[in-house]
This record gives C-alpha cells, structure tokens and sequence, in this order.
C-alpha cells in the first residue's frame, strides 16, 4: 500500500525533470500528501502538463462519490482485468511525481519512514485516472497509485510497495499501447538504487505540513 507522499521539489527542477512546460498549474511544494487530496500527475493525454487530481480513483461509472476511502491503489497482479481498473489501464495511465513516500513499522506504536531514491532525485510512481460527472455535469478528475510486491528493503516493513519508473519507464507508461509492455512496467523497484530513514512522527497527521517532516529522527538509515 502507499498511503502517503512527499514531492518537494521546486517547480524549475519539476519542470525540466519530466520536460514540462510550466506555469499554467499552480504548484506548491508537499510534504505529507493524502488521499483525498489534490495532488500533481502528467497524463498520457496531456503530458507535457501538470495537473491536480484528487487522489483515490472514481470510475467514471460510479453513480454518486463514494462515502468509503476511495481506491487510493491499484495491484499490479491482474490490473489489465479488474472492473475498476481495465479501461483506464488501456486508455488514462498517469506519472505521479515524487521525491519520497512513507509507510509505517508497526511495533509497540507506529514509526514512520520515508523512503527514496538512493541519491534523493525526483521519480515518478505508475498511476491510472479517470474522470467522474456528476447529474449535473460537473466534473472530478482523480487517480489511483498502481502497487507491485516489495523488494528487499521493503519487505520489512510492508508487503506492498508502489511501482517506481525510471525515465524510460516513465516515458514507456504514457507511450505505449501494448498491454505486455505495460504490465513489464510493473515490477518492484531494485532495492539497491533505494534507501530509508526514520521521520517526526508529525507526519502521522495529515493536518501537518512543513519541510521537518521529511527531516531524519533518531537512528535513521536504518534499512538502507
């Protein structure tokens, strides 16, 4: 499961790293992003643009919003035939950017970490989106986070970690239309290129916002 994110960059580096045009979205910096929650993806119909979709996936033929939490993941085993997932698979993938995404050792209380690239670079995570309308004929455009097994330096502390691209798998994600070489696309990402430390526990509300949050506590690089 990935549950929550950081993308901090500036909007500069944002903007060259994904080759981006820039300046018609407004753009802030987040440290703590939730379901349910605006948050920034380039489309495959738009992908020189960012945008901001709700996050947690509402078909577009569900009949009213959902009153549950909506679907913030997606498995990778068996996405190309889900009723929820296999048109957008097909037709409305998207990159969500990113810098780091947390999850949770469970001992005696919940001890968050953040996970990120081993050199701290910008990279992006395989999602689907969707557009949902309304009787009225208001529109909601929103997007899940598609998940893969974890690697070995997941494996610890969660079964499920999200699908991580390089460039060219980003590129390939907005691409292509061959549904083999997507799913190909859909494999844990290599643990060695990886790393993890311990964060304030502040990150635990999703109330809080603020660079400190993605700031080592304690005994950090603990499962690098």
């Amino acid at each position: 499961m990935c549950g929550r994110f950081s993308l901090t960059a500036e909007e500069q580096r944002l903007n060259e790293f994904f080759n981006l045009a820039g300046g018609k979205s407004p753009y802030v910096p987040r440290y703590n992003g939730a379901p349910t929650q605006n948050m920034a993806v380039i489309t495959n119909q738009n992908p020189g643009q960012l945008q901001f979709f709700r996050w947690g996936l509402i078909p577009f033929w569900s009949k009213e919003l959902p009153r549950s939490m909506p679907l913030i993941n997606a498995r990778a085993e068996g996405i190309e035939i889900k009723p929820a997932f296999r048109q957008v698979f097909k037709t409305k993938r998207c990159l969500v950017p990113a810098d780091g995404f947390y999850e949770w050792v469970r001992q005696v209380k919940k001890i968050p970490m953040r996970f990120t690239l081993f050199d701290d670079s910008l990279f992006a995570m395989a999602g689907l989106w969707d557009t949902w309308q309304n009787e009225k004929g208001q529109t909601l455009n929103s997007f899940t986070i598609i998940t893969t097994e974890p690697n070995e330096l997941m494996a610890p502390i969660h079964n499920r970690m999200p699908v991580i691209l390089d460039k060219n798998g980003s590129e390939a994600w907005l691409k292509t239309t061959d549904e083999n070489s997507l799913k190909n696309l859909l494999k844990p990402y290599p643990s060695e290129k990886m790393k993890a430390y311990r964060v304030s526990e502040k990150v635990n509300a999703v109330k809080n916002e603020g660079p400190d949050l993605i700031l080592p506590v304690g005994e950090h690089d603990l499962f690098s």
